[in-house]
């Protein structure tokens, strides 16, 4: 067989496939605000990289993607699900919050602010400096003890007007002065320094505020709002948790404890396919039966096809077919289970009509995929068909692969020749 009938084989085999797809759609995901069966839909999506604890961060998952789904679902986005991660405890301590998170203290001697209004400035919070520098001349100390006044006295009213607007937290993206901060604990301002925009810009989101460029006291209107910002201890960190218990925020933040650092980026890892399983469910809620399920229904169909089709292609869709069975293979071999007599119980299943048995690695045996919850992303598969196929048709069908890299050996550049024998040949 030539190439290019191997790659005519595969598309037919793929086309076959992603026509007897939507056939084997077992259910359809359409209420994205209810947490008990969000959690079933991205179960998953974690077990497979962390299993044993699939239960205790789909729940996780799921409240925070529900807390900050819009109205209308397909507008979700992943950016509003924050993680902080925190080292000690153990994964089962993990929680999700309604607001933001921050590895970092108060800037000031206030830790706790109950129903804060919230003033968020892009800039220092300190004395802006002169891009030139100027002389002032003091006589006496009467001159040098006004001039101290009046600089702090400037620094109070700014404060003050701040205050009295309510202000009960100021976050800042530059440096707090020491003249600034003393003010702020006079009146009692909780002080943040942030020094990520994009923190910024997601506190802003989650709180409501509009960011100051420059100190000065913000309208009401343009001020945040938050049940409680307050520093925490959680393990050896500070953290800072702006809170929203009264409404649903537009961010929220899941929490990751765990012993060692490598196990936090692990559970990372798992949240994120999760929180990315729930936005492509949101576009598309078409599920199919997991545990391997699909895939042998539909090596057992595409089989069936290649065993009709005239010619030569006939054999690159039965390969395609024998490629199915790569994943419940796997999955077989991960379990300790003997892949041969597994795939041959499975293939029995599905002849009988069973067409959503999988392979049960507890009981080390086939079930219903569907009744025990486990699901596959209708349009996580489809892609995948297709762009194996495309990706393996491409390489078969090229020709000639031709190579740009840097020319070697060749004459050599003629340089200046030695005018006598103790010469090196410099110019």
């Amino acid at each position: 067989m030539t190439p290019q009938e191997v790659a005519a084989g595969y598309e037919q085999a793929a086309e076959k496939a992603l026509e007897i797809l939507p056939t084997l759609v077992v259910k359809e995901a359409t209420d994205m605000k209810n947490i008990e069966e969000v959690r079933q839909y991205i179960r998953s999506a974690i077990t497979s990289k962390q299993y044993d604890n699939e239960d205790i961060i789909a729940d996780l998952v799921a409240k925070a993607c529900v807390t900050t789904c819009p109205a209308n679902s397909f507008n979700f986005n992943v950016d509003n699900i924050r993680i902080c991660k925190i080292i000690g405890s153990g994964v089962h301590t993990s929680t999700v919050m309604n607001g933001m998170v921050f590895k970092r203290g108060a800037e000031g001697e206030i830790r706790e602010a109950r129903d804060a209004r919230i003033a968020v400035y892009t800039c220092p919070f300190d004395l802006t400096q002169t891009e030139t520098k100027g002389t002032v001349l003091i006589e006496n100390a009467d001159e040098l003890r006004n001039f101290s006044k009046g600089e702090e006295a400037e620094v109070e009213e700014q404060v003050k007007a701040i205050a009295d607007n309510g202000v009960k937290v100021v976050v800042a993206a530059g440096k707090f002065g020491d003249m600034y901060l003393h003010f702020l604990n006079k009146y009692k301002i909780m002080a943040v320094r942030l020094t990520s925009k994009f923190d910024l810009r997601r506190l802003c989101r989650t709180v409501g505020a509009q960011p100051q460029a420059r100190i000065c006291a913000p309208a009401v209107n343009l001020l945040g709002h938050c049940d409680s910002v307050a520093v925490q201890e959680i393990g050896d960190e500070n953290v800072v948790v702006f809170d929203k218990k009264s409404e649903t925020g537009k961010v929220a933040t899941i929490i990751i404890r765990g012993s060692s650092q490598s196990r936090i980026d692990d559970v990372e890892r798992a949240v994120d396919d999760a929180v990315n399983t729930y936005k492509a469910l949101t576009k598309d809620g078409k599920l199919l039966a997991g545990a391997g399920a699909v895939e042998i229904e539909l090596a057992k169909e595409i089989e069936s096809f290649g065993a009709k089709a005239p010619g030569l292609e006939q054999y690159a869709i039965k390969k395609f077919a024998h490629a199915l069975e790569t994943l419940p293979k796997a999955i077989a071999e991960n379990a300790g289970m003997p892949t041969t007599e597994t795939l041959t119980k499975l293939y029995a299943e599905h002849v009988a009509g069973k067409k959503n048995a999988g392979i049960d690695i507890w009981k080390r045996e086939t079930m219903d995929a569907v009744v025990n919850n486990i699901f596959d992303l209708y349009a996580g598969k489809r892609l995948a068909i297709k762009l194996a196929t495309d990706a393996a048709s491409t390489i078969l069908k090229v020709d000639q692969i031709i190579m740009s890299k840097q020319a070697t050996g060749g004459p050599k550049p003629r340089g200046p020749k030695a005018q006598d024998e103790d010469d090196d040949g410099m110019a």
